[in-house]
This record gives C-alpha cells, sequence and structure tokens, in this order.
C-alpha cells in the first residue's frame, strides 16, 4: 500500500473528498536542478490531486488524513499509460509499413499514418481500461488514519 497525505474537503453520504499534493523525489536527488522532470515540475507547477474515498474512519472536513493506493493498482496504470501507447504507435507503424498507400513509394508515409493512428487506438484503450480501474472498488485508495495537522500554505502576492 502506498501512502500518501491529504487533507479532507467535503464529506457526504458516506464519501469524503481528499486533497493530496503530488510529491516527487527531485528534493533528494544530486540532478533536482538540471534534469528534465524537476524542470517539467517546475514549469507546469504542482496541481492538487483530488480522491473519493469511502469515509471508513468517520473524518471532518479539514481533518488530516493519510490515503493508502493499492500497488498494483498504481502498476497497472503505470504500464498501461507508458505501454500502452508505445505499443499502439510501434505496432501501426510497422502495420502501415507492409500496407503501403498508392501515392507512397517506399511506404513512409502509410508507416507514419499507421503510427499515428495505432496512437488514437491505444489511447482510446487506456482512457476505457483507466475508467474499469476506477470502478472496480478493489483498486479504489482507502482512508488508513488520521494525521497530524498538515502545514497551512501561505502565498504571498
Amino acid at each position: 500500500m502506498i501512502e500518501e497525505q491529504g487533507r479532507v474537503l467535503r464529506v457526504a453520504d458516506g464519501v469524503a473528498i481528499i486533497e493530496a499534493v503530488r510529491r516527487s523525489a527531485c528534493g533528494s536527488c544530486g540532478a533536482a536542478g538540471s534534469c528534465g522532470t524537476s524542470l517539467l515540475d517546475r514549469f507546469l507547477g504542482r496541481r492538487p490531486l483530488h480522491l473519493e474515498v469511502d469515509n471508513t474512519l468517520g473524518v471532518e472536513v479539514g481533518d488530516a488524513v493519510v490515503v493508502g493506493v493499492p500497488e498494483d493498482a498504481l502498476l497497472r496504470a503505470a504500464a498501461a499509460a507508458y505501454l500502452g501507447p508505445l505499443v499502439g504507435l510501434i505496432g501501426g507503424a510497422i502495420a502501415g509499413r507492409h500496407w503501403p498507400l498508392p501515392a507512397s513509394t517506399d511506404g513512409e508515409l502509410a508507416s507514419i499514418l499507421g503510427g499515428l493512428l495505432g496512437l488514437v487506438i491505444a489511447l482510446r484503450l487506456v482512457a476505457a481500461y483507466s475508467r474499469r480501474l476506477t470502478a472496480n472498488r478493489r483498486f479504489r485508495p482507502v482512508l488508513l488514519r488520521r494525521d497530524r495537522p498538515l502545514p497551512i500554505p501561505v502565498t504571498f502576492s
């Protein structure tokens, strides 16, 4: 079980909406200032993640909590998100290479179009798989325990 800290935003009908701030390991890495991941993180910023969990602990709005996400759900989602589009792109390009378009003498255009088509199909399949994982209660995040209060973010304008 992968644990993440969060704060309860809303509670209704036995369900709690938790706001968890995504963390990265960039702070402990020696190349924190120069790698692509930290540059993207600084450019895009950190957006909070909202999780819907069953309110098994009777938490209230504002409570600090620890949420657990099953490891196999995370591994399945990561494999689908990274491998699915890659396999679709490469598979579509290979399939397109064997069915050249009449206007293309070497099949390069057909390979590009096949790759794009394979990528689009793979992205749709990954989205459908993601919806199926989300609907399966076995893969949903759960409330593990109340936590010490989180620091209140302060912004200066």
